[in-house]
């Protein structure tokens, strides 16, 4: 196997940060497909929004035990390739959705998209660990949650006109060509995310007369109490991500009165204001190495708005800048979040850490729409926005944890 391209221009950090930013954009596009068309498709299947949040909880159930093992995978034969598949399977299974005509081809098309989520974040965050130089990092990853929020900003933008204008088995159709047109993009330019897999760098354990992949090794990051901490961090974070995602819409129009434009443009407010916030987050996570206290103080403000909101007395007109600031504080957590994790795992483990920890974004995911879509159902719009506040509260805890569990390894390291 040929050796890794050298990685110490800015160019080449560029177009790996490209590349897997694009990737990305379409994972984080296919967490809101069914979403941006649920008006749509609770008329034409006569669903409750319980069964369509269902759809939801499935993807990510799914998406969750993909990317538990997704990681060993990735760590054992690169993450290119592990690209490669995910992208596929997102392009297939919204033609499996365009084609639905009953409810259980819906949950067909919602697994099969589960399956082709699962493989990102450790596939993503081990390529810019990878072949991107270290002190471009905080930049990479703060790229790497722009691109995501992009592609939760684009299912809506994209989705809804095409559906209103024509139909949704259309904007269904259309949303298949996005993976394949990034998976030709990867393929082209193949060379730029070639990496070495691990069972290379096992090489010298071979040598020693060692197995190359024993139960402990593999395993062993598993009895770190930071990775767990990790894991509890993505879940309760994401509990509160679902709630914006999935029913902040439809909430927002029954608490305020607001039509669905309105609605729907204080969700965009929320978007382009995660995403300004990201960008910046990348330069104050580069400058300091206290993540933990960034992402305390970044959602601890961008729960007290949810708080705010929850309590439906604003003036219609302030909701989108009330929306903003929630996403504001989300997305200036991001690269800390990130960063945070890569100071909390293990050596030699990045695939697999990655996939442990970040299966608990999307095992939150899978929990929270259906408990929002209770909510929805029992007619508690304000409770929505409860929840996502206090979830973002939690998890200013389960970050501080973190930052506390790897300041006192890096003491004991040291001593």
């Amino acid at each position: 196997m040929s050796a890794p391209l050298p990685i110490s221009t800015i160019r080449q950090d560029a177009n790996v940060i490209g590349l897997v930013a694009a990737a990305h954009t379409t994972s984080h596009f296919f967490h809101l497909l069914l979403p941006s068309l649920f008006p749509w498709l609770k008329d034409a299947f006569n669903a409750s929004y319980v069964e369509l949040g269902l759809l939801v909880t499935i993807f990510f159930i799914v998406s969750s035990a993909v990317q538990f093992f997704a990681g060993f995978v990735v760590d054992r034969l690169g993450p290119r390739d592990v690209l490669y598949f995910g992208l596929t399977c997102l392009g297939l299974s919204a033609l499996v959705l365009a084609s639905a005509h009953h409810y259980a081809v819906l949950v067909a098309g919602a697994v099969l998209a589960g399956v082709g989520n699962g493989v990102f974040h450790p596939a993503d965050l081990t390529l810019l660990n990878k072949r991107v130089s270290p002190q471009r990092l905080g930049h990479a990853f703060s790229m790497h949650s722009v691109s995501g929020t992009l592609g939760w900003a684009l299912a809506p933008a994209l989705l809804v006109p095409i559906a209103a204008a024509t139909d949704w088995r259309i904007a269904l159709a259309c949303a298949g060509a996005v993976p394949l047109a990034v998976l030709a993009l990867l393929l082209v330019f193949r060379g730029q995310l070639h990496t070495e897999a691990a069972r290379d760098a096992l090489a010298p354990a071979k040598k020693a007369g060692t197995p190359a992949v024993q139960a402990g090794s593999s395993l062993g990051f598993m009895r770190e109490r930071g990775v767990w901490l990790c894991f509890g961090f993505f879940f309760v974070i994401a509990v509160a991500l679902s709630g914006v995602k999935s029913f902040s819409i439809p909430a927002l129009g029954e608490l305020f009165g607001m039509s669905l434009t309105a609605a729907t443009t204080a969700f965009a407010a929320y978007m382009l204001a995660s995403a300004t916030g990201t960008v910046l987050g990348g330069f104050v996570a580069s400058g300091t190495a206290r993540h933990d206290r960034t992402i305390a103080l970044a959602l601890g403000a961008s729960g007290a708005m949810s708080l705010v909101i929850a309590g439906g007395i604003a003036a219609p007109w302030l909701v989108p800048l009330l929306m903003a600031a929630v996403g504001f504080g989300a997305g200036l957590s991001a690269p800390s979040r990130d960063l945070l994790i890569r100071g909390a795992a293990p050596k030699n483990a990045t695939g697999r850490v990655y996939g442990v920890v970040y299966s608990g974004l999307d095992v939150g995911f899978s929990l929270g729409p259906l408990a929002f879509g209770l909510l929805m159902d029992a007619g508690s719009p304000a409770g929505v926005f409860v929840v996502i506040g206090l979830f973002q509260m939690a998890a200013v805890l389960t970050a501080l944890g973190v930052g506390g569990h790897s300041g006192a390894a890096a003491h004991r390291a040291s001593a």
